[in-house]
C-alpha cells in the first residue's frame, strides 16, 4: 500500500468537509429539530432552532465553504480541469453538474436563513429540504467522479 500523499490528504479534507455539511444537515433535520419540537415549549423551540441554524450557518461560512472551495479548486487543478473541459462528456459534464448543483444548494441554504429571519417558516422549511436534497445530489455526483 502506498503512503498517504498530499493529494490523498487534500481529497480527505474535501470529503470530510462534505460529510460535516451533509451530516450536519441530516442530524439537524432528522434528530435535533424533531426532538426540540417534541420536548421544548414553543418559544424555547423557536429560540433553539434559530440558535442552532445560526451556529450551523456560521460554521458553514467560516469552515465548510472555505475548505470545500479551496480543496475543490485544488483537486480540479491537479486533475487538469479547465472551463472548456467541463463541457466534455463524462468527467467534465459530471463535474459541471456537481458544481452547478453545489451553487444551487448554497443559494438555497442562504435563502433558507433569509426566509427564517423574515418569519416565513413554510418557505424556510421548503428551502431547507431543497438544500438537503440538493446536497445529497452533490454527493451522488461526487461518487460518480473517479478518485484520481
Amino acid at each position: 500500500m502506498d503512503a498517504v500523499g498530499l493529494w490523498t490528504l487534500v481529497r480527505f479534507a474535501h470529503v470530510t468537509g462534505a460529510v460535516l455539511w451533509v451530516g450536519g444537515q441530516l442530524a439537524l433535520s432528522l434528530v435535533v429539530l424533531p426532538l426540540a419540537r417534541r420536548m421544548l415549549a414553543k418559544e424555547a423551540r423557536a429560540d433553539f432552532a434559530a440558535a442552532a441554524g445560526r451556529r450551523f450557518g456560521i460554521l458553514t461560512g467560516a469552515l465548510f465553504l472555505p475548505v470545500q472551495l479551496g480543496t475543490g479548486w485544488t483537486l480540479a487543478w491537479h486533475k487538469g480541469v479547465t472551463w472548456a473541459s467541463l463541457a466534455e462528456p463524462g468527467y467534465g459534464r459530471t463535474m459541471a453538474a456537481k458544481l452547478g448543483l453545489f451553487a444551487a444548494v448554497m443559494l438555497a441554504a442562504a435563502a433558507h436563513g433569509w426566509a427564517h429571519s423574515k418569519g416565513r417558516p413554510e418557505l424556510a422549511r421548503a428551502l431547507a429540504v431543497a438544500s438537503l436534497v440538493g446536497s445529497l445530489g452533490v454527493v451522488l455526483l461526487a461518487t460518480a467522479l473517479p478518485a484520481t
